[in-house]
């Protein structure tokens, strides 16, 4: 019987790059380990040791096989930090299991696995367990070229992903609050009011004037599994006009409380000069896709608003979708677009209403 070699333990990473520095075939792979010590620091990689088995023992992973011919799989984990958009100073450590095939990255991608089983006060779902272990074999997931390593771009897609979930997450748990805030018996809320008239509160301020001469079309809400996208749009003459008009929506505390409040893009020509500009308002790539809008219908000296109300449902790429149709309803509503139909009439479908222009609110 021929016997077998066991595979080598290394104590450290440094002692597994050095290992994998010495095979040419491997060395792109200790580069790449090198790499991501650089970008997330030194202690956030780290090779990954298997849980105590019932005997109270311990196997090393990361090791490659010493037999002649024949590598094992190498793992390590490494921590990153997730932020919701809607809160960039706060930072969630989440640890994330890196495992590469022998055969990575000559002819297979590696695979990512959350280890970590929270990520802030939340617990991870399924949903987003899976979407990760699909990182580079997802249509909606990483692109993986044969011969390139690839572990930071599927490290930093993951991280989207769990700062976007972790922000929906946060944006569900604020609803439900305005929800049960909305929903109190009125006797208490008529107790609370005489409390609050008795300590003579400041009352609400009044929304801030539009810039004169600009009104804005409305159109009809899009509702989908309790979220509920409304689009608004507005022509403009100057880019000055775009900071006061956002404004003058954020101070509607009935705008202001949504999830994502002014999710916008605008364009707007003065003299020969086209400027543009646009803003997620948290909702990840979006303002660059209502822009992407205006730019394909040739539009110009409009602003584009969509408001986004969740309704703690996940709605996936579905969200552009509406965020999108919104934003269109409201520019066919606004006589923004020419789309002229076989009858010769504008071929928008009139939904919506008009809000007063400013000078005119009542």
């Amino acid at each position: 019987m021929s016997s077998r070699t066991p595979s080598p333990v290394f104590e450290s990473l440094e002692s597994l790059i050095a290992h994998l520095s010495a095979d040419p075939e491997r060395e792109p792979i200790a580069a790449e380990l090198g790499v991501l010590q650089s970008i997330y620091g030194d202690d956030a990689v780290r090779l990954w040791r298997r849980a105590p088995s019932s005997d109270g023992t311990r196997s090393d992973q990361g090791s490659t096989s010493a037999n002649a011919g024949e590598r094992g799989t190498i793992r390590y984990e490494v921590t990153v930090s997730i932020s919701p958009l809607s809160e960039p100073d706060t930072a969630h450590p989440t640890t994330l299991l890196i495992s590469l095939p022998s055969t990575y990255p000559a002819s297979s991608p590696p695979q990512l696995q959350l280890l970590s089983r929270y990520i802030g006060p939340f617990g991870v779902d399924a949903g987003l367990f899976g979407a990760v272990l699909r990182t580079f074999i997802s249509q909606n997931g990483v692109e993986w070229t044969e011969g390139c390593v690839c572990v930071f771009d599927g490290i930093e897609w993951v991280r989207e992903r769990c700062a976007e979930w972790l922000g929906d997450k946060m944006s569900a748990v604020k609803v439900g609050e305005l929800a049960r805030e909305d929903e109190r018996p009125v006797v208490e809320t008529k107790r609370e009011a005489q409390a609050e008239q008795a300590s003579a509160p400041e009352p609400d301020p009044e929304p801030l004037d539009l810039p004169e001469g600009v009104a804005f079309t409305v159109a009809e809400p899009i509702v989908d599994r309790k979220s509920v996208f409304i689009g608004r749009a507005c022509r403009i003459t100057d880019p000055a006009q775009v900071p006061l008009i956002l404004a003058h929506l954020m101070s509607d505390r009935r705008i202001a409380r949504a999830a994502h409040p002014i999710i916008n893009a605008w364009r707007c020509r003065v003299g020969s000069n086209l400027h543009q500009d646009n803003d997620d308002d948290g909702e990840t790539a979006a303002g660059g896709r209502l822009a992407h809008l205006l730019q394909i219908l040739e539009v110009e000296n409009v602003l584009v608003v969509v408001t986004r109300y969740f309704g703690g449902i996940h709605l996936g790429p579905d969200r552009f979708k509406h965020i999108n149709q919104a934003a269109r309803n409201a520019l066919e509503l606004g006589g923004f677009l020419d789309v002229p139909s076989t009858d010769g009439h504008s071929g928008g479908r009139k939904k919506g209403k008009m809000q007063a222009s400013a000078g005119s609110r009542k």
